[in-house]
This record gives C-alpha cells, sequence and structure tokens, in this order.
C-alpha cells in the first residue's frame, strides 16, 4: 500500500483508507471481517464517526481492530451539536469507550454547527494535551469556514479537512483543494464511488473508466480510486462490508495511470464549481 505525508502532521497514512458511514447495516461479523481484511491489504486508515449507527459502527471498528490498535490511523468524528467545550469533551470520552482505546488519531468535527468553533477547537486543544487525540480537525468545511478555524488555530493546528469527493463531484478542486494544499492540510475524499452512483458502463465516462481498466487489467472502480488520490495530499476512504472489495480497493493503489490516461479522466469528469460546499 502507497502512504504518503499526512499534511504537516508528517505522519505516514495509506493513500486508500476504510470509510465506514452505514456500515452497521450489514452483518456484523462480515463488517468486522471486512474491516480485518482491509488491515491486512494495507488499508490501516480506518475512519468512523459517532454518528453512524448512532455510536453503534465504532463499537464495530473497536472490535474489529482488537489486538492491531498500533497498526490503525484511528479517526473518528463530533456531531456539531455535540461540539461545545464540554460536550465535545464528553463525546470524544463516549467514543474512546466505544472504540475501546485510550487514543484517537484524528478527531474532526462533522461540520460546522451552531457552537462557537473557539469552543469546539479549544476543547480539541485540551484533548490533545490530555493524550486522548493525536491531531485534529475539520469536516465538510469551505474556505470560509476554514479561515475562520485558522484564525483561532493558527498554523499547523487543523490537520484535515475531509470532504465530499468522487468524479461527478469535484467542486473541492477549485478552492477548497488549493487552499489546503498552500497550508499542509491533507484532504480526505469520503464516498469516493459515489454513493451508490458510480458511473454506469455504458455511459461515456464508463466507457473510458472500462477502457482504462482493461489497460491495467484492473476494474473500473479501481482506475477511479487512483485518480481520486492522483496527487500526493489527498487521501480516500472508500466504504464496503464486503471483504474481497476490500481487498480490490487495496490493489487501486498499486496502479500507475500515465498522465494521457488522467487527462482523459479529468475529460470524461469535468468537475464544476459550486458557490457552497456539498455534502451528502
Amino acid at each position: 500500500m502507497q502512504m504518503h505525508g499526512f499534511g504537516w502532521t508528517g505522519v505516514e497514512v495509506p493513500i486508500i483508507g476504510q470509510g465506514t458511514w452505514q456500515l452497521e447495516r450489514a452483518d456484523r461479523k462480515i463488517a468486522i471481517a471486512t474491516l480485518r481484511r482491509g488491515l491486512d491489504a494495507g488499508m490501516r486508515h480506518i475512519d468512523t464517526a459517532e454518528m453512524y449507527g448512532a455510536g453503534s459502527v465504532e463499537e464495530i471498528v473497536g472490535e474489529a481492530i482488537a489486538g492491531r490498535r498500533k497498526e490503525v490511523f484511528l479517526a473518528s468524528k463530533v456531531l456539531p451539536q455535540n461540539a461545545s467545550s464540554q460536550g465535545a469533551i464528553q463525546a470524544c470520552e463516549r467514543s474512546l469507550k466505544r472504540l475501546k482505546t485510550d487514543r484517537i488519531d484524528l478527531y474532526l468535527l462533522h461540520w460546522p454547527g451552531e457552537h462557537p468553533l473557539e469552543h469546539t477547537l479549544r476543547a480539541f486543544e485540551r484533548l490533545q494535551r490530555d493524550g486522548k487525540i493525536r491531531f485534529f480537525g475539520v469536516s465538510n468545511f469551505d474556505v470560509a469556514d476554514l479561515e475562520h478555524a485558522a484564525s483561532i488555530g493558527g498554523e499547523k493546528k487543523i490537520a484535515c479537512n475531509q470532504v465530499l469527493y468522487h468524479l461527478q463531484e469535484r467542486a473541492i478542486e477549485h478552492r477548497v483543494l488549493p487552499w489546503c494544499r498552500s497550508r499542509q492540510i491533507a484532504v480526505v475524499g469520503y464516498s469516493p464511488f459515489g454513493s451508490g452512483r458510480f458511473p454506469a458502463a455504458s455511459s461515456a465516462g464508463g466507457q473510458v473508466l472500462t477502457e482504462i481498466a482493461k489497460q491495467h487489467g484492473a476494474t473500473p472502480r479501481q482506475v477511479a480510486l487512483r485518480f481520486l488520490v492522483r496527487d500526493q495530499d489527498l487521501f480516500t476512504i472508500p466504504m464496503t462490508s464486503n471483504p474481497d472489495h476490500a481487498a480490490e480497493n487495496a490493489k487501486a493503489a498499486d496502479l500507475v495511470l500515465s498522465a494521457e490516461e488522467i487527462k482523459r479522466i479529468d475529460a470524461a469528469f469535468p468537475g464544476r464549481d459550486r458557490r457552497t460546499l456539498p455534502m451528502l
């Protein structure tokens, strides 16, 4: 599995990790087996959140990583309504308990909320001082939100911005990605397959993916994943509840797309700008 430094933190993180949104819908044993298969394949970045399954997914992750905690770059997220000065600390404690660990590597605010961001970030700093989290960041933040966060925390405080990013939704490339890149903030794309809206093989874009995949003995989904982490500061966290699909996702990191192939994919899926950052 190819690794990149996670923004200014310098921590080596797999370019392809494992998302867990809606994992509670899968059979629990199969979900755990899938996460472990992913770990075996090198996808050591596992992302979860207190929102997922009302905490049940964190429990699934905790069971999956039992005995292997040192291998994992573990991320979780606090809901905005819980992100007050004391609420964020209490939410983190609950997540730690469900995850059966004493620390979270990356703790994120799930999206901008009503609590003053100053209070949330101060809570994150306290959790960091207490050794409960290694790094903190944000999710679904547009440039204005990022600038506000940076004005509060200063340089090299926000480690990551986790955002929606797939072939048919590339809005982050216009402003968010350049802003984060200039400040060495890692960008983690979620829902890289478009949450059930992956391009059909019969579509123009789907045909491009299929043609390129055949050249590499790969699948269209592997080609898509590799395109989405084509730059050094990009990471992705596909979700699956199928162990074989997890292994397939991991192998996408081995693909080497040519400059011409990247241009073809780029042209087939032109990214449009948006006034507001899209979310699922």
